[in-house]
């Protein structure tokens, strides 16, 4: 492992952020800084640090770079982006040298070869798979957003750089937020360990929201056929983005597979657009899946309007209902109750504890990947609801795990 030393800038953690907002509530957790063991430090200067290159410095990518920041354990020494002015805002932001700044579609590849420790990739959904298994065939640690894919092929690419993380001893992280909550956590656990709802029989699973990406529609309408309009408008593009049953709603989706601790065995379903005048993506979803023992789960979303925010999966039992909602309450209510509680800055704290997590496993040599097959899981839960959605029909998961289908946003011309 390649270790800096240098001195951080203080970053603002909130900046760009602009989905989601109302879950952020009035501040976030600070975060803990552990000290590297002396043995794996290179040298004696116990200020030293994990050099850390950013894949995609959008919005999300610079903002989530300041909670790697505050965190202390980490020097953001690179950035890769397609745009100049995206890689050259984060990098003054972060103090990242000019030599270290990369653009264009391969840019990525340049920064892995100018050496890093490890990479956060923050880049459209449509090439994480990618970004992170070259990642991997440089010897660097991976810190993945979700969703890790946006077809089947992803996702078995996802499944196989891991393996080969394993193999090399490299870490190799995805960050869920709801799974590092300590409430989700208890309560899941009582669910699934006590049988504290009975026998599950049915389910709900929802994410309600207003659009996520109210800039992207007037920047793709200047020229709706320019790829590089296209590709900074990726939210409201179904293959860049996999659509928002997969890019977004994949969060209520990880809660029902969580919970239920399994694959579905089929879906049907349908969803449209009625709200957006610009790019391809669905703005509402209904689907019913169908897990092992006829547990039957109604999902649903919507991304359009105003007043109702909720991301939300709820459990019906024998003996209970379990209720979770991401940043809101969490409990049981029924035979054997569980008060729970909420973490209202869970879309903060969530993330806060996975970079420290990642932070410990890089430095430590303790590597856990128990985050992947549960991820790649809600992941190919997605496409099999989005699939049926689109079919209008029913759609398994054995026909879902023998597709070959990969989505391609077409964007000719873009610079390498």
């Amino acid at each position: 492992m390649r270790i800096t030393s240098g001195k951080t800038s203080a970053g603002d953690g909130h900046s760009g952020l602009n989905r989601r907002e109302f879950f952020m509530g009035a501040g976030s957790a600070a975060m803990a800084f552990s000290i590297m063991k002396p043995g794996l430090v290179r040298g004696s200067q116990v200020s030293s640090k994990i050099s850390l290159g950013s894949i995609g410095c959008g919005n999300r990518g610079s903002w989530i770079a300041g909670l790697f920041q505050k965190h202390g354990g980490y020097e953001i020494t690179a950035a890769a982006d397609y745009f100049p002015d995206r890689v050259n805002a984060f990098g003054d932001k972060y103090n990242v040298p000019a030599s270290r700044r990369f653009t264009g579609l391969k840019g990525f590849q340049r920064m892995l070869d100018a050496k890093v420790d490890a990479v956060v990739i923050e880049s459209p959904p449509y090439y994480h798979h990618t970004h992170a298994a070259a990642a991997v065939e440089a010897g660097v640690h991976v810190y993945l957003a979700k969703p890790m894919a946006v077809d089947v092929p992803g996702c078995h690419s996802i499944e196989a750089s891991a393996r080969k993380a394993g193999e090399k001893k490299l870490a190799y992280l995805i960050d869920f937020q709801t799974r590092t909550d300590p409430f989700f956590q208890e309560a899941i656990r009582r669910v699934q360990k006590n049988g504290d709802i009975g026998r599950i029989i049915s389910g709900e699973s929802s994410y309600v929201a207003s659009s996520p990406w109210p800039k992207m529609i007037p920047e793709l309408m200047i020229n709706p056929q320019d790829p590089e309009r296209r590709l900074r408008a990726w939210g409201i593009d179904r293959a860049l983005s996999g659509d928002i049953i997969t890019e977004q709603n994949i969060h209520t989706i990880d809660m029902m597979t969580w919970i239920l601790d399994q694959n579905p065995l089929k879906a049907i379903g349908t969803g449209g657009l009625g709200s957006r005048t610009a790019g391809n993506v669905y703005d509402h979803f209904s689907v019913i899946f169908t897990f092992p023992s006829d547990v039957i789960v109604t999902f649903y979303s919507k991304q359009y309007g105003e007043g109702a925010n909720d991301i939300a999966c709820q459990m019906y039992g024998t003996e209970g209902t379990l209720d979770t909602h991401y940043a809101g309450d969490v409990g049981i209510k029924g035979k054997s109750n569980y008060l729970g509680g909420r973490d209202s800055t869970l879309y903060t704290t969530g993330p806060a504890r996975n970079i420290a997590t990642f932070y410990d496993q890089v430095t430590s040599g303790k590597l856990d990947y128990s985050t992947i097959a549960p991820s790649v899981r809600s992941n190919l839960t997605t496409i099999l609801g989005r699939t049926a959605a689109y079919k209008c029909a029913e759609f398994t998961w054995d026909e879902l795990m023998k597709s070959e289908e990969q989505l391609d946003p077409h964007l000719t011309g873009l610079k390498e």
